[in-house]
């Protein structure tokens, strides 16, 4: 059993470098602001729209906050869902550390 947990750890260290390579894209406001988070949540790039500027600094600042959220949100689907093809076990954390 414990060489199970050991391969699995190996595993999910591989796994864990892997994910890294990832990149979501989240949007908000129709397109208007665009993030792309990289699979160890650093934001790669940030994008605003010449019309999102028009609008007032609190619009703005909701509109890249909630991009940052849906590429988030994304990021995290994404991931459960590299980790479950890697290891065949769904519903895992991409931060898990092993043995339990």
């Amino acid at each position: 059993m414990l060489s199970q947990a050991k391969k699995m750890q190996e595993k999910m260290s591989e796994v864990q470098e892997n994910l890294k390579n990832i990149e979501v894209e989240g949007v908000s406001g129709g397109s208007l602001v665009k993030v792309t988070l990289k699979g160890d949540y650093e934001m790669k790039s940030i994008f605003v729209d010449k019309d999102a500027k028009k609008e007032k600094d609190e619009i703005i600042n909701d509109l890249i906050i909630a991009a940052y959220n849906d590429a988030k949100n994304k990021l995290k689907k994404k991931t459960s869902e590299e980790i479950a093809k890697a290891t065949g076990m769904p519903n895992l954390p991409f931060d898990i550390k092993l043995p339990f």
